[in-house]
């Protein structure tokens, strides 16, 4: 399939916050992908690897886009999380 990749790796402080964004966003897999493009997504101690595969440029900036905003988005709403839970 693949012509065009680009891999996206997101270093965190813990694993825990690893687990949590990689889980987050992992459950988009398959919602995403089509027949331009394919995702992986592997997590290995504080790192989060997100893997993409497209059959051309257009299909692969949409998903590197499409998987910044999720990961951006997972990031926010674990630090919202923590911030509530120390504020308790």
């Amino acid at each position: 399939m693949s012509s065009h990749d680009a891999t996206l790796e997101f270093e965190y402080e813990t694993p825990s916050r690893a687990r949590l964004v990689a889980d987050s966003v992992r459950r988009e897999i398959g919602e995403i992908d089509d027949d331009r493009s394919q995702t992986t997504i592997e997590r290995q101690q504080s790192l989060v690897r997100i893997s993409i595969e497209a059959t051309d440029v257009i299909a692969l900036r949409a998903a590197i886009n499409t998987w910044f905003t999720l990961v951006d988005v997972a990031e926010r709403t674990a630090t919202i999380g923590e911030r509530t839970l120390e504020s308790s």
